[in-house]
């Protein structure tokens, strides 16, 4: 059985919906940020160092961060499914995208909450480069999910699934409606009924909402 600790609005939304698609049999530990720092309880350092989430048990053994997660449960239950074959063209596409959420496009994202809740929405250096890299990132993907209904090989792959949380944060933030083609890519995964699963257990779990 594999075990998904669960924080409520983290990256392990990511992982919730990769469960639900490969639908095999898991169970939930669910923590909550706190109200005013908006940080992890400190109850998840009992299962991992870092004390951040998702962190899964699986095979007797812990594992974080989403990327790795995802790669590792995807060779385990669907590699033929849920992403290119090593072989094929796709393939190196797709490793790109898997890290692109987190080494790249998350960045900026992360600065501008930062920012905010660090009372320094008035610094114009950080605000530049936030604005810049952000539409530099953002005019990017829009150009690659251009009539695709998924960022690699036109199926689902778990790199649609990595994106999927840089995707809820803009669009909390209305921040899709300069980019076209991302946000119609975003309603399609949206669209999906297991990401719909993942998105209601989510709602179900979070007490803050």
């Amino acid at each position: 059985m594999i075990r998904l600790h669960h924080l409520n609005q983290s990256r392990s939304l990511r992982i919730l919906w990769l469960l639900e698609e490969l639908n095999v049999p898991y169970e939930i530990v669910s923590y909550q940020r706190d109200t005013e720092t908006r940080l992890a309880p400190p109850s998840l350092k009992t299962i991992h160092p870092l004390g951040k989430s998702p962190v899964i048990e699986m095979d007797d053994k812990v594992y974080a961060e989403s990327g790795a997660i995802t790669e590792l449960l995807i060779e385990k239950f669907a590699p033929k499914r849920l992403r290119p074959a090593v072989d094929s063209a796709d393939y190196g596409t797709y490793l790109q995208w898997i890290h692109f959420s987190e080494s790249s496009l998350m960045l900026p994202l992360s600065l501008k909450l930062f920012i905010k809740k660090a009372g320094v929405l008035d610094n114009d250096f950080l605000n530049a480069y936030i604005r810049q890299e952000k539409h530099k990132l953002l005019s990017y993907l829009n150009d690659e999910v251009a009539g695709k209904s998924f960022i690699v090989g036109n199926r689902l792959s778990g790199a649609d699934m990595m994106l999927s949380f840089d995707l809820i944060v803009l669009a909390q933030r209305e921040a899709l409606e300069d980019y076209p083609y991302i946000k119609q890519y975003a309603l399609q995964l949206a669209s999906l009924d297991s990401y719909q699963r993942a998105m209601r257990l989510e709602s179900n779990y979070d007490q803050s909402t």
